[in-house]
């Protein structure tokens, strides 16, 4: 039987912390599932279907790996789907706090499924999808951040 963990997010876009986590993962998983996840407390300038087009076509090129969308629980999704585990990434200890909680939540809500918990390479410890996007705003140079296909879609949803 396969091992399947879930990687949700918003992935608003997909940057290069993103795809390293998923490359880690999938060393000890036999199989990731990328999960965009409905977060009704954030406003993306990528669709459901423009985010999983970019990840499709950056992470998703490695047959171990799916990418999907969700609503609702992801403790739920990961049953629905046979993962065994939820993947979250910690870039500072400040992440720590937030994602406990929510691992323990999940942990009361489903006994069934873990957390893993992976650093994220020290490359790209500061690099968040938020970062990337004010950066893109202001035409910041993204080489190096994103994969060559977000950068030119961020370009191309912040043209002026």
């Amino acid at each position: 039987m396969k091992k399947k963990i879930v990687y949700p997010g918003t992935f608003d876009p997909v940057t290069n912390g993103h795809l390293d986590l998923i490359e880690r993962a999938l060393k000890i998983f036999d199989e990731v599932i990328v999960a965009i996840g409905e977060n009704p407390l954030k406003t993306p300038i990528f669709s459901v279907e423009e985010r999983l087009d970019l990840l499709r076509n950056t992470a998703g090129k490695d047959p171990r790996v799916k990418v999907m969308s969700f609503d609702g629980l992801v403790v739920d999704f990961a049953k629905k789907i046979g993962a065994c585990a939820i993947l979250r990434g910690l870039r500072a200890v400040s992440d720590f706090d937030s994602e406990l909680q929510r691992a323990l939540m999940n942990r009361k809500l489903s006994r069934d499924i873990e957390t893993v918990f992976l650093m994220t390479g020290f490359r790209w410890i500061f690099i968040s999808s938020t970062i990337v996007k004010e950066a893109a705003k202001f035409g910041g140079d993204l080489s190096g951040l994103v994969p060559k296909l977000v950068e030119e879609r961020l370009k191309e949803k912040f043209q002026r």
